[in-house]
């Protein structure tokens, strides 16, 4: 029905508009370029400021012909069924089959101050197994589940589209039942080496347990090349201290890595972040960030920094790890260029022979 599409680096993607962004039209230029050089995949999250998830992918449909456009992540439960289904086969339609849906749970907290229900494992399976029937054009009447009670549920007869389905996350539990259902997975920023390879372990596990088996999991890899002490904080300090600055999110990416609970309390105690009006990466000055960046241990910041051959090596290092792809995230493409160049040097190729950009 659509085209096949293989970039020249199918196992890599990027962040587009990466952490916040107030100029959303910026995620065209960025599109773009990554498409020149060669990179597979733009993953978009969202944040209701500009970052509203469905309006950029169609953007980026709209200026690119081959990179694969992702949500990493929009939410099951924040729309209609019928809603999220039709975003969907618009998106993957427009971009002539280059679309790919990833759901995040996100935290407890936020749905709370929407008043909507937490996304369990119960509802994560039967919202994907209800996409792929609505994606087939197939009707779902006196619909009864978790996910609620509709007399009907259709796209329409003639809609036909094969969409990958992505988790976005890194519970160990999460993970395993993303295994079971999902085609694939986007990790998190700032997860060890180790934490990696425990994170992939327990997707495969999942696969095995329902006789699954060859979904993608991509490792969220902050970079930063040859960046001065002022993007260096901006790029990796102020997004890592918004994560934690979040209750349960900070928790959860503390447990994964096997650092020290304390050492997140003791950062949400200190007065430059408990009296901080919004989120870090958002409304934080270069000064205050240096402050924060005393809080947080170095070792808390995997990440690719340093000059492009450092850089490249340690992108290198997620596939050791077993990552099958790489989101790069904090920089753009421009500020990530020069590690490509050295990347592709060092590029396993034997391991993404006739791979495509299709990212689950």
């Amino acid at each position: 029905m659509y085209p096949t599409y293989t970039s020249k680096f199918p196992e890599l993607g990027f962040y587009g508009l990466p952490g916040h962004s107030r100029t959303p039209r910026d995620i065209l230029k960025q599109a773009q370029d990554a498409e020149e050089l060669g990179i597979g995949n733009i993953m978009i999250s969202e944040r209701a400021d500009y970052k509203e998830i469905s309006a950029l992918c169609g953007a980026v449909a709209a200026v690119t012909e081959n990179i694969y456009i992702g949500t990493s992540g929009t939410n099951l439960n924040t729309r209609h069924p019928v809603i999220t289904a039709s975003m969907g086969s618009t998106l993957n339609s427009l971009s002539e089959g280059r679309f790919a849906l990833g759901l995040a749970k996100g935290v407890g907290l936020r749905w709370k101050a929407m008043n909507v229900d937490f996304p369990t494992f119960e509802r994560e399976a039967e919202f994907i197994q209800l996409m792929r029937k609505l994606w087939r054009g197939e009707r779902e009447l006196n619909h009864q589940s978790t996910l609620g009670s509709y007399p009907a549920l259709q796209l329409a007869h003639y809609v036909n589209e094969d969409i990958p389905v992505l988790y976005v996350g890194f519970g160990p539990n999460s993970l395993h039942q993303a295994g079971k259902v999902y085609d694939g997975a986007h990790l998190h920023t700032f997860m060890s080496d180790q934490a990696l390879n425990e994170a992939v372990a327990h997707f495969r596990a999942g696969e095995r347990a329902v006789g699954r088996s060859g979904g993608k999991l991509w490792s969220v890899f902050a970079t930063a090349c040859d960046v001065s002490e002022e993007r260096y904080l901006k790029l990796i300090v102020a997004r890592l201290a918004t994560y934690l600055q979040i209750p349960g999110y900070g928790e959860a990416l503390v447990n994964v890595n096997g650092w020290d609970m304390e050492t997140l309390h003791a950062f949400r105690r200190a007065p430059i972040v408990a009296n901080m009006a919004g989120a870090i990466d958002s409304v934080a000055s270069y000064t205050e960030l240096a402050e924060i960046e005393q809080l947080i241990p170095e070792h808390w910041r995997p990440a690719a920094v340093g000059d492009p051959k450092t850089c490249a090596q340690r992108w290198l290092d997620q596939f050791t790890a077993g990552a099958d792809g790489i989101i790069i995230h904090a920089s753009t493409p421009e500020e990530f260029a020069p590690v490509l160049a050295e990347y592709e040097k060092i590029r396993p190729k034997e391991l993404f022979a006739e791979r495509t950009n299709r990212p689950g």
